[in-house]
């Protein structure tokens, strides 16, 4: 590996870094950048950075990292007994909850299913169970997003480090 590669490398990692970071914070894109990263390597280095197989299989994880973290908390408020207006309660409470930083991003689905049970006429109880759902359907979500940003570096790392050194 030359110097350009390492530092190229180091650099497409770095940026990485705030996409696994994005996972789990709210305001920063989480697997998408990691993507965008990746296409900018292979875009800058060409044959000694990432293959076609591995930028394949990074779209494929972003895209399940995506709809595992929609499904996450859709699927958290329906087991413990949301009904469609709770599942779209949580959707715009997390929405509105990205502008309030973290409290906003944890409490934003529990307060948005809970009204939304609630405007439909469920007791106070139920509503709160519902969008208790969807902040552990949140958690998961987050996880699992974690999980394919981690899977998506070290894929990466490990395609650019194997392709270099076979050149």
């Amino acid at each position: 590996m030359t110097a350009e590669q390492i530092i190229g490398l180091s650099l497409a990692l770095l940026v990485m870094c705030f996409g696994l970071a994005g996972s789990v914070l709210p305001g920063i894109p989480s697997t998408p950048l990691i993507l965008l990263a990746a296409i900018g390597h292979r875009l800058w280095f060409g044959a000694a950075s990432v293959g076609n197989w591995s930028l394949a299989i990074l779209g494929a994880l972003m895209a399940l990292s995506l709809v595992m973290d929609y499904l996450a908390s859709m699927a958290g408020a329906k087991r413990l007994g949301a009904t469609w207006r709770g599942v779209l309660g949580a959707i715009v409470g997390g929405l509105v909850g990205i502008f309030f930083s973290l409290p906003g991003i944890l409490l934003g689905p529990f307060l948005g299913a809970l009204l939304f049970e609630m405007i439909g006429g469920r007791e106070w109880k139920e509503a709160a169970r519902a969008g208790l759902g969807a902040v552990m359907g949140l958690f998961v979500g987050a996880l699992g997003k974690l999980a394919c940003s981690t899977a998506m570096m070290g894929l990466f790392a490990f395609s650019v480090i194997v392709r270099s050194l076979n050149r």
